[in-house]
């Protein structure tokens, strides 16, 4: 007979501990230790995914395992395009599209939960943080909704359309408008802290970096944005000033992808760059020798290498160290869908509408599945399951039947 009781919380996630004996005043305890340890971590191994590249350094890594052979579990129809990168907490999932509402959907089944509209498209990825989902419109709109009652919990008007989706540090929100600013707002009351003015539209998503502080204190967090102004900047997240300013030579509409003191993007100028943020200068520059097209879609982060798709319709995988090509894989159309990595595999869409894994070490294309329509929404994984929204309304789930 089996002595030890399994708990598993996740496909990476597993916990054995010997039974009790089959008396009441022992399994009380255990089933208390049960509740204590579910309770305890549950929030960290479920694999939620709470904003559009998984977490506040942008580097669309999944901590959770998926099926060797994804298959289709349900579908869910939206009432118009589906742009944006679904969140996922704690079996919901979260997502905006064109006709202004943010839907709720039962990650299990698919089914509608609740919704929330406003008066303008989504194409922001929606962000979620403490209970409170948050997302820009197209009216420059700064939405807060509160999860449990469905209802607006605060507002905050911008000057132009907000695409950029939220990131988070402490009490503020972090986000960028077409105004040309990047906000940070109290995350409680949507109170204006401080706004950073650039040069342009602020598209992307700011990343977050955290430094050890100089004396003694906390880690000092910093904001770094790639804006279509062409400059990367480093913006301190407790007043808003700017640390430092790089000219990228182009403007960028993608997120910055973080890992310790680099930072990774492409650019329009048909470039992709890595910036060594200690040094306060560009480390290296790649660009393909023939296909030269812009890049719209975000990097993600592999231990050694970073993996972007192109307006070439190529997807490229280079050594964050160097710069230097890895391995490409040839597509049959564009690739503006930013990389996720599950496992050893990096998953993106394309707009002629197939949604591939590539194997991260040798590119091989290892799974497809054709949606009938463009994509250029961003997948996100969450307990087993991978999700992506088409051009067409349609958000799929994949997973384990």
């Amino acid at each position: 007979m089996n002595r030890f009781i399994e708990i598993q919380l996740s496909q990476q996630n597993r916990i054995y501990f010997k039974k009790p004996k089959a008396t009441a005043h022992r399994n009380v305890p255990a089933t208390f230790l049960i509740l204590v340890l579910l309770l305890g971590i549950a929030n960290t191994t479920r694999g939620n995914w709470v904003s559009f590249r998984g977490n506040p350094q942008l580097t669309g890594v999944a901590d959770s395992e998926l099926p060797d052979n994804p298959q289709l579990l349900w579908t869910f129809q939206a009432g118009d395009m589906i742009e944006s990168t679904a969140a996922v907490v704690d079996g919901t999932v979260y997502i905006g599209a064109l006709d202004g509402i943010l839907y709720a959907i039962n990650a299990k089944t698919g089914e509608k939960k609740w919704t929330y509209q406003t008066n303008s498209s989504i194409k922001a990825s929606p962000a979620i943080h403490d209970g409170v989902v948050y997302f820009g419109d197209g009216d420059g709109v700064f939405h807060a909704v509160d999860i449990n009652t469905h209802k607006m919990k605060w507002q905050f008007q911008t000057e132009g359309e907000i695409i950029s989706s939220a990131n988070f540090a402490g009490d503020r929100v972090l986000f960028g408008s077409y105004d040309g600013f990047l906000y940070c707002l109290n995350r409680e009351n949507g109170a204006l802290i401080w706004k950073f003015e650039t040069e342009g539209y602020v598209h992307g998503t700011p990343g977050v970096w955290s430094q050890p502080a100089s004396g003694p204190g906390d880690a000092e967090n910093f904001a770094i944005v790639t804006g279509c102004d062409s400059y990367l900047r480093v913006i301190n997240i407790d007043d808003g000033t700017q640390t430092q300013q790089v000219n990228l030579g182009a403007y960028v509409a993608a997120s910055p992808a973080i890992s310790q003191n680099r930072v990774y993007c492409g650019t329009y100028g048909t470039e992709i760059l890595g910036v060594a943020l200690d040094a306060g200068e560009i480390a290296w520059r790649y660009r393909h020798p023939k296909r030269q097209f812009p890049f719209f879609a975000s990097a993600t982060l592999t231990e050694d290498n970073i993996i972007i798709g192109g307006r070439d319709k190529i997807v490229h995988a280079l050594s964050q160290e160097t710069g230097e090509l890895v391995w490409t894989y040839t597509a049959k159309s564009s690739i503006e869908s930013s990389a996720v990595i599950a496992g050893t595999r990096a998953f993106l869409g394309t707009t002629r509408g197939m949604f591939i894994a590539l194997d991260i070490t040798t590119g091989e294309s290892v799974w497809e599945f054709a949606t009938g329509s463009s994509i250029t929404a961003s997948p996100s994984v969450s307990d087993g399951k991978i999700y992506i929204g088409t051009e067409d309304g349609i958000l799929y789930c994949f997973g384990e039947k």
